[in-house]
């Protein structure tokens, strides 16, 4: 009489099946060693500076020079005034992120990349926009902006450098978003010969270091000086806080006057193509520096007495002075129990 074979456990059967996938796996030879250089990635670079004080027309400039270097730049306009990319299209305004959305959302319809990226000479640009006065905050809508960014495929897109046009002057936590969640590698700040600028460029270099403490890893690449006059504050503050002067424009009519005009003057071969050469040659290689804040002292310190009153002592105000008169004493309801 022949023995009943043994029965096999699901526990065993399911074991046996995981061994045959693993012996499988380790059968396929693995991928060759790769050889070729490795690709380049994004730099991401957020551009700071006093509204104003010529940041869109540093990128618009810049952003048309990498682009006929060769280079696949997208400008991203960051500021509510939604002015950083009429320089580079002539002075007409495309329409933002924000108002694309709002409107595609009533009707139902979803935002494609047609409706809100729009190119020239081999540069991409899109605005963000932001609400109108008193409706809205400004920095919820950078962040809504990158969130349909995200959705549109921010993290595939294959550029060399992406530019982020920030306004410097408003400090809330939208405006610091590429800083405080390292959504750039570096900062660029954008000042020039006086203390409103250089207070303000002050400002994203303390921002910098403070999320670097927090375990941050943007730096500030450098200081471009726009409308430099010669007097030389600007350079001065970028010594003191331990950054690089990437670029002077100087403070010229022939500048001034075509740049009013909505025109490009980052072109190759024209007059002011070996500044804008330099500056993205500069920009390309800056690395991310430890900036070191200036102390509101240290900053004034940079101007004449004349310009900001340093050596004028303050004199405390009294009471009798508030009230315009003697001050009578009013006896006090206060009950003071003596210690027993």
């Amino acid at each position: 009489m022949s023995c009943p074979a043994p029965k096999v456990s699901e526990a065993s059967i399911a074991l046996q099946a995981v061994q045959a996938r693993l012996r499988a796996e380790a059968a396929v030879e693995p991928d060759p060693v790769a050889t070729e250089a490795p690709k380049k990635t994004t730099q991401i670079i957020a551009i700071y500076g006093k509204g104003g004080i010529g940041k869109s027309f540093t990128l618009a400039n810049l952003s048309y020079m990498m682009a006929q270097q060769g280079k696949r730049v997208l400008l991203i306009g960051c500021d509510p005034k939604s002015d950083t990319t009429s320089l580079l299209f002539g002075g007409r305004a495309c329409p933002t992120i924000i108002e694309t959305s709002a409107k595609k959302k009533l009707a139902g319809e979803q935002v494609r990349i047609g409706d809100v990226c729009f190119k020239r000479d081999g540069v991409f640009a899109m605005e963000l926009g932001g609400p109108e006065v008193g409706r809205g905050c400004g920095g919820r809508g950078i962040i809504h902006g990158f969130e349909l960014l995200e959705k549109l495929g921010f993290h595939e897109w294959g550029f060399d450098y992406v530019l982020l046009d920030f306004l410097g002057d408003v400090v809330c936590g939208g405006f610091g978003l590429p800083i405080a969640r390292d959504m750039c590698q570096k900062v660029i700040v954008v000042g020039s010969n006086d203390l409103q600028s250089l207070y303000v460029a002050n400002n994203v270099c303390s921002a910098v270091e403070y999320f670097r403490k927090l375990g941050g890893n943007v730096g500030v690449a450098g200081l471009v000086v726009n409308k430099d006059d010669g007097t030389g504050e600007a350079q001065a503050f970028a010594a003191a806080a331990g950054i690089p002067v990437l670029a002077a424009i100087p403070a010229h009519e022939d500048i001034r006057r075509k740049s009013a005009n909505y025109e490009i003057i980052g072109r190759p071969g024209g007059t002011w193509s070996a500044l804008f050469e330099e500056l993205a040659a500069q920009v390309a290689e800056a690395g991310p520096n430890h900036p070191r804040p200036l102390s509101q002292e240290a900053l004034l310190g940079l101007f004449k007495g004349e310009a900001v009153g340093r050596g004028y002592q303050l004199q405390p105000a009294s009471a009798e002075d508030m009230c315009g008169g003697v001050i009578h004493e009013k006896p006090s309801l206060e009950v003071v129990y003596d210690a027993v």
